[in-house]
């Protein structure tokens, strides 16, 4: 996926719209902050998630770190490549490093989301 057409929310999670599918990772900046990706605790399907809640955690050699969701809505599927071989996150975070996808079920929700430049901003604040 390109980063470039993504949304982003503040807690470092991705988000690529299809109709009210939304498919979610973490982003690059996310996974260089945590270093060697060791495990992820995936969403079950069918599984209600609330944006700006945790929907799963992240494993690293460096510490355990929530994927807040980015949208509210119904899991409909994982990455279950993930749960063998996690690293994949740190290797290509916004294309086979995905997570979940959603069913959204609320997109005025979409408006609170960045977009990539808006994001690349906030990432510059929060590190300065």
């Amino acid at each position: 996926m390109n980063p470039e057409e993504l949304r982003y929310h503040k807690e470092h999670t991705w988000v690529s719209l299809s109709g009210k599918k939304a498919t979610i990772g973490i982003t690059d900046y996310a996974q260089d902050q945590l270093g060697d990706i060791v495990y992820i605790d995936m969403p079950e399907i069918d599984s209600e998630v609330e944006a700006n809640v945790e929907m799963s955690e992240i494993e690293s050699t460096k510490a355990t770190s929530s994927v807040i969701a980015p949208l509210s809505g119904s899991i409909v599927s994982v990455n279950e490549e993930l749960e063998d071989t996690p690293e994949i996150i740190n290797e290509d975070p916004y294309g086979k490093g995905w997570i979940a996808v959603i069913e959204i079920s609320d997109e005025s929700e979409l408006e609170e989301l960045m977009d990539v430049s808006d994001y690349e901003k906030y990432i510059e604040e929060e590190a300065g």
